[in-house]
């Protein structure tokens, strides 16, 4: 709860409107399924979930809980994914953070993700990813950003996001309080400038023919303060 509450004095005090979704206390659905269609579906023996949503957010059939969180984003400028896998959608301003599950998003988050960024709904917001990780040992099975970009290259950006980068947390409940005050004092102090944030720049789809890469392609390889630089590599 301490990253929500300062996230939250900090984004206030810049006369930010809040808006959250705290998605354990909703009991958020994070299967997807047919229920997330009210009436019926186009074609009930061959059902694929992402066709049939697609058609039911056209046609305003999509579950309540579905169109309130596109209610939200719609309305938002800036979208955060926060710690306790709760959500929150701005009138102005911020970003993402959230705990890493063996090396991903939460299950429910996940869920959220599948659910709730449907087939076809395009969504331009200013996003930032920040990770909450409670084990300093995740740093021993290789570099974070090979986790962080599937995040955020193939999901966020994917759907349209503008993604800037990621704020990482390393181990705050086995740290000296100390320690904890300085990440949020670094983590405050960024939320001053966040929109003025250059978002990360992703491999463009027309890179590839088919799943072939071709030509020269920007790869995010180095790890620095905030998240990503490029490197290029060139494919044979």
């Amino acid at each position: 709860m301490w990253l929500i509450y300062a996230t939250e004095t900090v984004l206030t005090t810049q006369g930010c409107k809040v808006e959250v979704s705290d998605l354990y206390a909703m009991a958020f659905k994070a299967s997807a399924t047919a229920e997330d269609i009210t009436g019926e579906v186009k074609d009930a023996e061959h059902f694929q979930y992402g066709e049939e949503t697609m058609l039911a957010w056209k046609e305003g059939r999509l579950s309540a809980d579905i169109t309130e969180e596109h209610r939200k984003l719609s309305e938002a400028e800036v979208v955060i994914f926060q710690v306790i896998s709760s959500l929150y959608f701005l009138d102005v301003s911020p970003k993402s953070q959230f705990p890493m599950y063996w090396f991903t998003v939460p299950a429910i988050m996940k869920g959220w993700m599948d659910r709730v960024l449907t087939l076809k709904y395009f969504t331009s917001r200013l996003t930032s990813v920040c990770f909450h990780f409670d084990d300093w040992r995740i740093a021993s099975v290789g570099q974070i950003n090979c986790f962080i970009y599937l995040s955020m290259n193939g999901i966020l950006h994917y759907c349209g996001f503008q993604v800037l980068a990621p704020q990482i947390f390393w181990a705050p409940p086995h740290i000296p309080s100390e320690a904890r005050e300085s990440m949020l004092e670094a983590w405050r102090t960024r939320l001053q400038g966040l929109l003025g944030e250059t978002p990360l720049t992703f491999t463009p789809s027309d890179s590839f023919d088919g799943g072939t890469a071709k030509g020269e392609l920007m790869l995010f390889a180095v790890f620095q303060v905030f998240g990503l630089t490029s490197a290029k590599i060139r494919y044979i």
